[in-house]
C-alpha cells in the first residue's frame, strides 16, 4: 500500500502514511503556459492497492484528483481508495430551479469512476455517499480529534452554533469530558437578535465553539460577542473545513481569543489532523 498526495492535502497524506506506516509519495503538479494541469507520480510502478488523497475544493483540484486517479491506474494500481478530505459543491445537493444542476451529483458520479472506495470528512450532506453507486463510500467524523486537540486546554464548555450540530459538539464534550450545549436565536424586535445558549450559563467559562465549516465567520463572530456580553471567560473557535472566505480569518481573530481548524483545508490554522479517523476506515 503506497499514499499519493496531491496538491491540496501535502500534510494530511503524510500524516496518514505515518498512521498506516506506509510510503508517501507527493505528486508532482504544474501548470502549463495556458494554465491547463500537469500531474505526474514518479514512479515506475506502484503497489496493488493506492490511497489518493486530494481535494475536489476548489475546481482546480478537482481536476487534479481526476487526473491523479487515472495517473495511479496507469502505475499498476488495482485497488484506489479516494481521500476528498473536504468535499467542493456538497452544499449543492438540491435543484432549486428548472435548469440547475445538482452539482454535489455531478462530482460524486465523476469522482467515483476510477475509485473502488471513496472516503470523505464531515461532508455537509450525509445523503450525497448515496450519489456513490459503483464505489464504497463512507464518511468520517472529526469531532474525536478536535476533542483530543482541546483536551488539556482547559476548556469547560462545548457549544454548537445550533441546533443541526449538536451531535458534533456532543461529540467533542464527551472526549474533553465537559458539558455542551447549542446556540439559539430570539428575536426582540423586528431588527435585533439576540444569541444565546440554550440551557447552560456560559459566565466565567471557557467555551469552544464547534462547527463542520466556518465560511465567512458571520456566526461565529456574532456568537462571540454575545457570549463575552454574557461574561464568557475565553472563547474559542474551531471547525473542520476552514474555509475561511472573504477574509474572515484577520476578523475572527479580532474576537475570538484562538481559531483552530482541522487539515482537510490547509492553511495557517489547520493544526487538527483528521489522518487517525480516515486510517480507522482503510
Amino acid at each position: 500500500m503506497i499514499v499519493i498526495g496531491g496538491s491540496s492535502s501535502r500534510g494530511l497524506s503524510a500524516d496518514l502514511a505515518s498512521v498506516l506506516g506506509v510510503e508517501c509519495e507527493q505528486a508532482t503538479v504544474k501548470r502549463f503556459p495556458d494554465n491547463e494541469c500537469y500531474v505526474r507520480i514518479e514512479k515506475e510502478s506502484l503497489d496493488p492497492e493506492a490511497i489518493l488523497v486530494q481535494n475536489s475544493y476548489p475546481d482546480s483540484n478537482f481536476v487534479e484528483l481526476l487526473l491523479l486517479q487515472e495517473a495511479a491506474r496507469s502505475l499498476g494500481v488495482e485497488r484506489l481508495v479516494t481521500v476528498v478530505p473536504y468535499f467542493g459543491y456538497a452544499r449543492q445537493d438540491k435543484r432549486f430551479e428548472k435548469g440547475e444542476p445538482i452539482s454535489a451529483k455531478v462530482m460524486a458520479h465523476h469522482l467515483q469512476l476510477y475509485s473502488d472506495k471513496m472516503i470523505t470528512v464531515d461532508i455537509h450532506t450525509p445523503s450525497i455517499l448515496d450519489w456513490f453507486d459503483t464505489a464504497e463510500s463512507v464518511d468520517v467524523g472529526a469531532a474525536p480529534e478536535i476533542g483530543r486537540f482541546f483536551s488539556k486546554a482547559g476548556i469547560d464548555l462545548v457549544l454548537a452554533p445550533d441546533q443541526g450540530a449538536s451531535k458534533r459538539a456532543n461529540e467533542v464534550a464527551s472526549v474533553i469530558g465537559v458539558e455542551w450545549d447549542y446556540l439559539v436565536k430570539i428575536r426582540l424586535s423586528g431588527t435585533e437578535v439576540k444569541i444565546s445558549p440554550k440551557n447552560l450559563d456560559v459566565k466565567g467559562r471557557n467555551v469552544l465553539i464547534v462547527d463542520d465549516i466556518i465560511s465567512t465567520g458571520g456566526t461565529i463572530i456574532a456568537a462571540t460577542r454575545e457570549l463575552r456580553k454574557m461574561g464568557a471567560s475565553s472563547v474559542t473557535a474551531t471547525c473542520t473545513h476552514g474555509l475561511f472566505a472573504k477574509g474572515a480569518l484577520p476578523k475572527l481573530y479580532e474576537e475570538c481569543d484562538k481559531v483552530v481548524s482541522a487539515n482537510t483545508l490547509e492553511g495557517e490554522v489547520s493544526e487538527i489532523s483528521v489522518a487517525p479517523q480516515i486510517a480507522k476506515v482503510i
